[in-house]
């Protein structure tokens, strides 16, 4: 990892530093690159039907096959081992193509290579790993499994375990949750509790006795997702495949996190970036009251906000990406693209079926059936919900950027000399940095040790900095591709939410929530519930996972 300070990083300690942001020397991307995306393109247009996966809910094998081929699982992986040997900001651009060919082929593609085995076997695994697992990532799936029935963002509670046995093997037992590629993969990365060392990853066959897919889940969206429940039953491991030492499972963990966090920006910036398209498209053609309804204000503002985030968000990932490959500590800019994509990119679709209508809330099959285009504006809406919950809910993903924060020293630094259109947005930058620095100290000094509970104010302070990190690479981005316009109504709409969530930090309902939120707990309100029915299936909230081994049909599926 770079010793050099990150951008994020000095925003949360009030330093304004542009230098840090300004584009690596060499071209954006190399011509290897750009054929490799030129066949994905080729690829995703000529042999995959969207339709079809959404329909069946399910990704042929020939699809998976055909990625397989032209390389698309080893984008990233060094060349020594098989792989394509291409940068992280080819890999964000591929995700951007497939994904809006169907969202399930981007989650595809990124649990294997941004969480998958990969990463964690390339920055923790020994020279033999990688010689034996990783030129077999080229063609074979991978999955990374954490989450329980009752594990989620508190990890330290896991029940899954894996057992030293005499001769240096390890007998895992456990049930995980939501595994990403669970259903098709080959090799799973499994995290377990060893006793009296700690969290520590593992590399598991898929195929070992003890190991079985025993359900697929089906989702309000990404339909075609293979993500199942998997159970480890007395599973022998041996000494070759633990990755890292005993205990450091956590950091295997986030290490493989910080890239799959860049991941979800790009595959939100794609997403954005058809609604852009179709917002166009569409607000030319529908006409109301005598003029197409494009340039009626009221959309007119929906299509602005649409633009200006599409902007923001590929400015994230082509600054962060390239940031990325030329080695810098990109890890707080990670998890700030991941917040800010996710969010903004849900209200973008929502703005999109808005303006959509009835058209908006129809499915595209329904729509072709009928005679007009088919647009998949519901699934698009239905398939990014799920960004706000996964690789670190926007809850949980603000109270971890939070705590980083509070580490840091609020620190003072010389006015940046600044020039050009958007300088205004940038000495605002400057001047808000520091502002979020001084809130934090007070926040320090008005709470002391309780600030970590004060969740609302800490996550105003994080979503503030979110924006400001998004103006900055906005208005670095612009000089690129020469879009001030973009970039200036990006940040006039970003410095309004800013001032809001100023606004928000010492004027608020956070009291009187919290004592609702008690009121309701304690079933003080139960009266308010009556008079309705509840449709849900009887069974417990959170299953209680019974040891042993399964009972279940093992649902694999391998795609050779």
């Amino acid at each position: 990892m770079s010793t050099v300070e990150s951008f994020g990083g000095a925003l949360f300690s009030g330093r304004f530093r542009p230098d840090l942001l300004d584009p690596p020397p060499g071209p954006r991307l190399d011509a290897d690159s750009e054929a490799f995306l030129a066949r994905l393109r080729d690829f995703c247009t000529g042999k995959v039907d969207s339709t079809q996966i959404e329909r069946e809910n399910r990704i042929p094998d020939e699809v998976i096959a055909g990625l397989k081929d032209i390389g698309a699982f080893a984008i990233k992986l060094p060349r020594e081992y098989g792989g394509l040997g291409l940068p992280g900001l080819c890999y964000l651009r591929a995700l951007m193509i497939v994904n809006t060919t169907h969202s399930a082929l981007g989650e595809l593609l990124a649990a294997h290579q941004a969480i998958g085995l990969t990463q964690p076997v390339l920055l923790f695994g020994t020279d033999e790993q990688k010689r034996a697992f990783l030129p077999r990532c080229v063609r074979e799936i991978s999955a990374f499994t954490l989450t329980e029935p009752d594990i989620g963002n508190d990890p330290f509670r896991m029940r899954t375990t894996a057992v030293r046995s005499a001769d240096g093997s390890y007998r895992l037992s456990g049930l995980k949750s939501w595994v990403t590629n669970g259903v098709l993969a080959d090799l799973i990365v499994v995290l377990a509790m060893v006793p009296d060392a700690g969290m520590t990853a593992f590399v598991v066959e898929a195929r070992s006795p003890g190991v079985t897919v025993e359900h697929r889940g089906e989702f309000l969206g990404l339909r075609g997702l293979e993500n199942g429940v998997l159970r480890f039953h007395d599973v022998v491991v041996p000494p070759g495949h633990r990755i890292g030492p005993e205990g450091q499972g956590l950091q295997v963990a986030l290490a493989a996190q910080d890239t799959g966090r860049l991941s979800l920006p790009a595959v939100s910036a794609a997403a954005a970036k058809w609604s852009l398209k179709i917002a166009r498209e569409w607000s030319r053609v529908r006409v109301q009251w005598d003029k197409p309804i494009g340039e009626h204000e009221a959309v007119a503002a929906k299509i602005s906000f649409i633009a200006a985030t599409a902007f923001a968000l590929e400015a994230m990932v082509e600054v962060t990406g390239r940031h990325a490959d030329a080695g810098a500590d990109t890890h707080v800019e990670a998890e700030l693209a991941k917040l800010f994509a996710s969010e903004k990119t849900w209200q973008v679709a929502d703005e999109l079926l808005q303006i959509r209508g009835g058209r908006g809330y129809e499915t595209a099959e329904s729509a072709s059936a009928r005679g007009e285009r088919g647009v998949p504006v519901e699934q698009l809406l239905r398939d990014v919900r799920i960004g706000r919950i996964f690789d670190g809910s926007t809850e949980a993903l603000r109270g971890f950027i939070a705590q980083e924060a509070l580490g840091l020293a609020p620190a003072t630094a010389d006015p940046v000399a600044l020039e050009g259109p958007l300088a205004p947005h940038l000495r605002f930058v400057e001047r808000t940095c520091r502002s979020v620095a001084q809130h934090f100290a007070h926040g320090r000094t008005r709470w002391g040790t309780e600030l970590e509970e004060r969740q609302l104010f800490l996550g105003r302070l994080v979503d503030i900095t979110a924006e400001l990190y998004a103006m900055s690479v906005s208005c670095v981005y612009a000089k690129e591709t020469a879009a001030t316009e973009l970039a200036d109504a990006f940040c006039h709409q970003a410095r309004l939410r800013i001032a809001e969530l100023f606004g928000r930090l010492w004027s608020n309902t956070d009291d009187h929530d919290r004592a609702v939120a008690r009121g309701v707990l304690g079933d003080r309100y139960t009266w308010l519930e009556d008079g309705i029915l509840d449709p849900s299936i009887e069974g417990p909230w959170i299953a209680e996972p019974a040891l042993g081994p399964s009972e279940l049909e093992n649902l694999h599926r391998r795609v050779v």
